[in-house]
């Protein structure tokens, strides 16, 4: 496999990094007002339904992702950041992977499985289960979930502060080398 390293970001890139943001966020707020509203706007979880059905596809989308980016190398990082901000953008990167885009999607899954509820993708097709259904671990899965869900909004709401820091503040051209229409 050639890897190559790009000047700036790909359209491939830069749609599965806007569309899998939009797919988080709409699944992540579905997922809120379906928990916790459910009395008043979830009695029959259509609510629920549509969380799965949309947050479930970023467990497939992930594994194309990872893949082009193992292919296509992002651009380098600026020359201004030190050597303790580049480790950071790379944690930090690595920690939305795992835990917002593959983390919080399986443990979704396994919470759908102990509580013996199907998980239709897309509309498309349903997930098999992870585990044999087990009520005893209902309320542990739906904590995993849970906690999960809010450690991934602080790491999003970070990643988006720390692209609003390299525009307005350092001026470089991290946010727009990402933009849809942009070229680096």
């Amino acid at each position: 496999m050639t890897v190559s390293k790009t000047e700036g970001y790909t359209g491939i890139a830069k749609w599965l990094h806007w569309g899998m943001a939009l797919i988080w966020l709409g699944s992540w707020c579905v997922g809120i007002l379906a928990s916790h509203w459910r009395e008043e706007l979830n009695p029959h979880h259509e609510l629920t339904f549509l969380h799965k059905a949309v947050a479930s596809t970023l467990l497939f989308l992930i594994v194309l992702r990872v893949f082009w980016r193992l292919i296509k190398r992002p651009p380098a990082l600026p020359a201004s950041m030190s050597p303790l901000m580049q480790r950071g953008a790379v944690l930090g990167h690595v920690l939305l992977y795992a835990v917002a885009l593959m983390a919080l999607p399986v443990s979704g899954w396994y919470w759908s499985s102990v509580a013996d509820k199907a998980i239709l993708v897309a509309g498309v097709f349903v997930l098999p289960p992870l585990v044999a259904p087990n009520p005893d671990l209902y309320d542990l899965a739906k904590l995993i979930h849970t906690w999960t869900a809010w450690f991934c909004a602080a790491l999003v709401v970070g990643h988006v502060l720390i692209a609003l820091k390299h525009h307005f503040v350092d001026k470089d051209e991290i946010l727009k080398g990402m933009l849809p229409t942009s070229k680096r």
